[in-house]
C-alpha cells in the first residue's frame, strides 16, 4: 500500500471511529444503552432505528469506492441526509401534527372560597392577630392557582383589611403570574419553580427574578383507583415521558393496555416540574388519544380517571396539595415513587424523590414592605400558616 492509500485509510478509519463513538454517544445520552429492554413500541424505538441506519449509511459512503456521478452514492447519500431529518422529529415523537392538547385546563376549582376578608372564607388563619398589620404600599400579589389558599392566608393576616382591594391579590395562574412579575403588574408571585423559557423572557427584559423558598411540596404522579400499579420508579417515569415505554403491560399490568399518557401546556408550574425529572431527555410530545373525547373531560385531575376499553389508563402529574386538598379526585390515586409514598413526613425529610421549595419571587432584592411580607412569611406565623393550609413549612 503506497503513502497515498495508507492516509487513505487511516482518514476512513478515524472517520469511522468518529461516527461510531457520537453513535453511542447520542445512545448513551437517549439511555437506549440501559433503558433497550423497557422499549415497547415502534415509536419509542424510532430514534434507536433511525441513529443505526444513519450511522450504517455513513460507514458504507466511508468505506466504499466512489465513482463520478454513482448512483449508489447519490443514493446513499440522500437517504442519509432524509434519515438525519427525521432523527429530530423521532426523538420527540413529533410525527402527529393534528395531536391536541388543551391549552388550558377546562375546569378548576372555585377560588372565591378562599377571598380574604369575607365572612365565610376557607383560608387558614392564625390562633391569635399577627405580629404585623401592613397598611399602605401593599404588595401587589399574584401567583399559581394551588398556592392562591397560601398567599390569600397571608393577605388575610397581615394586610390592614381597609386599605385592601381585590386588585392587590390576584390569581391569574403560573404562566401569567412570570410575565406579570417580569413586566412589573405585580411585586410578589407565589410559584414553584421558573421553567428555562420563563428564566430567558426574564434576561430578555431585564428582570432579575429572586426566588425565596417559602415551603416545601411535592410533584405526584396519579393513575386511576383502580388501576393496579401502585408506584413507579423515577427511571420508569422518564421511559414513558421520553416514548420508550407505551405499554401498561411493560410495567407489570398485563391488562392496562396502552398508557394515555396526559400532559400540561407549556410554563405551567407542573409541567416545568415534569420536564425537570427529564432533566434533558427529550419529552415526548402529546400523542393522538384513543378518542378525541377524552380531550374534552375537564382538567387532568379529572381525566386521570377516565375509563377505555374496560380499564384506567391513564397516567398524570399535578402537585400534591392540588390533587389531594384543592381539586381532588376521589377515583384517582397517588403513586409512591421509588418505592416512596409522598406524605408529609416524606416531603419534610425529601425522603420522596420530588419533594421541592416553592418561592415567594421578586423582581430583584426584596425591598420595604415586600421585604417585610416576605420576613413574615419565614417567620413562626407564616409557616404555621403554610402547614396549616396543608402544605409542608421549611423546617417540616
Amino acid at each position: 500500500m503506497d503513502v497515498n492509500g495508507i492516509v487513505k485509510f487511516t482518514l476512513r478509519f478515524l472517520l469511522t471511529a468518529g461516527v461510531t463513538f457520537l453513535s453511542a454517544y447520542i445512545l448513551h445520552v437517549l439511555e437506549y444503552w440501559t433503558q433497550l429492554g423497557e422499549v415497547d413500541n415502534l415509536t419509542g424505538a424510532a430514534p434507536l432505528i433511525l441513529l443505526i441506519g444513519i450511522t450504517v449509511f455513513l460507514l458504507i459512503l466511508i468505506w466504499k469506492r466512489h465513482r463520478n456521478g454513482e448512483t449508489s452514492t447519490i443514493v446513499l447519500s440522500v437517504m442519509s441526509v432524509i434519515w438525519i431529518l427525521l432523527f429530530i422529529p423521532a426523538l420527540t415523537g413529533n410525527w402527529y401534527p393534528l395531536a391536541q392538547m388543551p391549552a388550558a385546563d377546562l375546569t378548576s376549582p372555585d377560588l372565591a372560597i378562599y377571598t380574604p376578608f369575607t365572612e365565610d372564607s376557607q383560608v387558614a388563619k392564625l390562633p391569635a392577630k399577627a405580629s404585623i398589620t401592613i397598611f399602605k404600599d401593599l404588595p401587589r400579589l399574584d401567583g399559581a392557582t394551588a398556592l392562591y389558599p397560601v398567599y390569600a392566608a397571608f393577605v388575610n393576616a397581615v394586610y390592614d383589611e381597609e386599605s385592601y382591594t381585590p386588585e392587590v391579590s390576584l390569581c391569574t395562574n403560573t404562566v401569567n403570574a412570570y410575565q406579570r412579575i417580569i413586566t412589573g403588574d405585580c411585586e410578589i408571585i407565589f410559584v414553584a419553580g421558573a421553567s428555562e423559557k420563563q428564566k430567558q423572557a426574564a434576561i430578555d427584559s431585564g428582570a432579575e427574578l429572586v426566588f425565596t423558598p417559602i415551603g416545601r411540596e411535592a410533584f405526584v404522579f396519579l393513575v386511576g383507583e383502580s388501576n393496579p400499579i401502585d408506584g413507579l420508579s423515577i427511571q420508569q417515569i422518564r421511559n414513558i415521558y421520553s416514548g420508550k415505554t407505551a405499554y401498561w403491560h411493560t410495567l407489570g399490568w398485563n391488562d392496562g393496555g396502552k398508557i394515555i399518557v396526559f400532559q400540561r401546556p407549556e410554563g405551567s408550574g407542573s409541567q416545568t416540574g415534569l420536564q425537570g425529572i427529564m432533566r434533558g431527555l427529550p419529552l415526548q410530545k402529546p400523542q393522538p388519544l384513543p378518542d378525541e373525547s377524552l380531550i374534552g373531560t375537564g382538567s387532568m385531575m379529572r381525566q386521570i380517571s377516565v375509563t377505555w376499553d374496560g380499564v384506567q389508563p391513564a397516567l398524570g402529574y399535578s402537585y400534591r396539595y392540588y390533587a389531594t386538598t384543592m381539586y381532588p379526585n376521589p377515583a384517582a390515586k397517588l403513586l409512591a415513587i421509588n418505592g416512596v409514598y409522598p406524605s408529609n413526613e416524606t416531603i419534610a425529610d425529601g425522603s420522596y424523590p420530588f419533594s421541592d421549595y416553592f418561592y415567594a419571587v421578586t423582581n430583584g432584592q426584596p425591598i420595604g414592605n415586600i421585604k417585610q411580607l416576605i420576613d413574615w412569611i419565614l417567620s413562626e406565623e407564616g409557616q404555621y400558616l403554610i402547614g396549616q393550609t396543608g402544605y409542608v413549612p421549611l423546617e417540616g
